[in-house]
């Protein structure tokens, strides 16, 4: 494992990290909490000393998952979690410094952890991002201890401009990956200009740049894959990067051809994250313990050529950029 600095939290974390949006079951089955144990010590086992979870996932579960994992180990393992999905409807002004103190503290119970390293607004609208008696009630949190850093996920680059404006903010989480390439222009110059940790989330695009589905695929009723291709429930972009599904395994064919003798895409698509150096980690997320295995394989592969990466790119801007690239 290879370790990168979180921004100015100055926590040296791996550079592939683990998400924990499916730990313990894939998108819409039961969760396991069996299955999320072996994945999270499998990752933890590997080096892994950064975990992303989230209130909301699976209700809470996902929290306790990694609350009773990393409580169990010697190591130090870093735990970032969010707040904010549970206000509902989920509007700015719905936003308040109470419920977002209630947030923390409930998160701190499920972990049975005493502080958080990182908590983050959790992709909440726009404008409360122009709101700074949000942002002034972390800091508040972390004078009591309860959190040690801030953060921000969020879904469009003019979003995480904005948050990194307020000087408490120390990371950003963001969807960045070979099919969606924007954050790497002004944000990442910005962002490591103010020395912001950058998270990057939904790096292999819900699984279309692991390069193992077809227009056979079959994904269940409650897999957002299924039910969200079109932001009926939350972003678009949040699956499959916003990308239309034939349109991305299209794109999937070309990347193939690149790497004829590869099976699985995934470590390359995490490889071509990493060429990026202000990008302080990925969190692929895990449905099983292979999956961890796959994605932690990157280590195993030879490094990209510079024409690889080329024709990487061209895929997306011939097939990709158009669709998404002013979107998010």
């Amino acid at each position: 494992m290879k370790y990168r600095k979180l921004g100015k939290t100055g926590l040296e974390i791996s550079e592939i990290s683990l998400g924990t949006w499916q730990v313990g079951g894939k998108w819409g089955s039961k969760f396991d909490n069996k299955s999320a144990d072996q994945i999270i010590n499998t990752a933890i086992d590997n080096g892994v000393n950064f975990i992303d979870t989230a209130d909301v996932y699976e209700d809470g579960l996902s929290e306790q998952a990694v609350g009773r994992v990393v409580n169990s180990r010697k190591e130090k393992i870093y735990v970032a979690s969010k707040c904010g999905r549970q206000i509902d409807p989920h509007t700015a002004e719905n936003y308040t410094p109470e419920k977002l103190v209630k947030f923390v503290e409930d998160s701190l119970k499920r972990t049975g952890l005493e502080t958080l390293d990182l908590i983050q607004l959790h992709c909440p609208p726009t404008d409360v991002f122009y709101r700074p008696e949000i942002f002034e009630t972390f800091d508040k949190l972390k004078e009591q201890g309860k959190i040690q850093n801030l953060g921000v996920s969020v879904e469009k680059v003019e979003e995480a401009l904005k948050a990194i404006e307020y000087d408490n903010v120390a990371t950003v989480q963001i969807i960045f990956n070979l099919f969606r390439q924007r954050p790497s222009e002004l944000f990442f110059r910005e962002a490591e200009r103010k020395k912001i940790g950058i998270i990057a989330r939904v790096p292999l695009a819900s699984g279309l740049l692991t390069g193992k589905f077809s227009s056979d695929t079959k994904f269940e009723k409650d897999d957002h894959r299924n039910f969200n291709r079109d932001g009926k429930a939350f972003d678009k972009g949040e699956t499959f990067s916003g990308i239309d599904y034939n349109l991305g395994l299209k794109a999937v064919d070309e990347l193939k051809a690149i790497f004829p003798d590869t099976t699985n895409l995934a470590p390359i698509a995490l490889q071509w994250i990493l060429e990026y150096n202000p990008v302080s980690c990925i969190i692929p997320g895990a449905s099983k313990m292979e999956h961890v295995v796959s994605n932690l394989s990157v280590y195993e592969q030879p490094s990209l050529s510079f024409d690889q990466i080329s024709k990487m790119n061209d895929v997306y801007e011939k097939y990709i950029k158009k669709e998404v690239h002013q979107k998010w």
